[in-house]
């Protein structure tokens, strides 16, 4: 059974910082990008960013640049996402996701994924 669990989120000022963490299971994991997505209320799911089944290629959104960091470690079947500097507007609900291709123009479209985790609230607010 594939399953994909993001853990991690919570309530967090303005200005700080917070790790989400996304075990995954169920498929070869090794061979798949994973994936961030995040979604708030009201609007679209976005691609936040993702990383190549190594970890050597990475892909971040504009409005998270400088700020988040994707990594992963394969031998614990786990992605993360460390954020930083964190802002009111990036309040909203995380998803982690896993790919078998990942294509640098397409990596932030919710269709290029094929697993999908349940999400994890996160509220920047002070």
């Amino acid at each position: 059974q594939v399953q994909l669990v993001e853990s991690g989120g919570g309530l967090v000022q303005p200005g700080n910082s917070l790790r989400l963490s996304c075990a995954f299971s169920g498929f070869p994991s090794e061979y798949y990008a994973i994936g961030w997505f995040r979604q708030a209320p009201g609007k679209e799911r976005e691609g936040v960013s993702s990383i190549s089944s190594s970890g050597v290629t990475t892909y971040y959104g504009n409005s998270v640049k400088g700020r988040f960091t994707i990594s992963r470690d394969n031998a614990k079947n786990t992605g993360y996402l460390q954020m930083n500097s964190l802002k009111p507007e990036d309040t909203a609900v995380y998803y982690c996701a896993a790919t078998l291709a990942l294509s640098s123009s397409r990596w932030s479209s919710t269709s290029s994924w094929y697993y999908w985790g349940q999400g994890t609230q996160v509220t920047v607010s002070s």
